[in-house]
């Protein structure tokens, strides 16, 4: 509780500069092994915004900055990535409705793996496009394959 407490204060005071997932999806199969055989990893892309919002508490705009404009500028790629919009660059963003609560329900994600540990939370917030050099990779909600 205490690291949990002092991670989280990190993040609103600043110290704690960008958020991050490791979106590490297996099947189910390569889970069930034992702690020393499976392989370290969930998912978290689709979760993530929702999770941060209602764990740490967070103002929208303070968690954009460090889930996408400081993370980019940690790996040296705002000039694609993490950066604002302008007209004839290829788009890369999200648009996300902060007002939709939902549950998480395995079958219901996208991803080819179901391994999270917020089954069952609802979450606030939710994805509704995603787009990437300027194709929608999520539209309404659905992943585009």
């Amino acid at each position: 509780p205490r690291d949990i407490a002092a991670l989280r204060k990190g993040v609103l005071d600043g110290t704690i500069d960008a958020l991050a997932t490791d979106h590490a999806p297996h099947p189910r199969r390569d889970k069930e092994l034992s702690l020393d055989q499976a392989p370290p990893g969930m998912l978290g892309l689709e979760t993530a915004l929702g999770v941060a919002l209602g764990v740490l508490e967070i103002d929208l705009p303070h968690l954009v900055r460090i889930m996408s404009i400081n993370p980019a500028r940690i790996a040296g790629i705002e000039a694609r990535h993490g950066r604002d919009i302008e007209p004839g660059a290829p788009a890369n963003l999200v648009v996300f409705d902060p007002n939709i609560t939902w549950q998480v329900a395995p079958d219901e994600l996208a991803s080819k793996s179901r391994n999270t540990p917020f089954v069952g939370m609802t979450l606030r917030g939710r994805v509704r496009h995603t787009i990437f050099g300027g194709d929608f990779t999520v539209l309404d909600g659905e992943a585009q394959r």
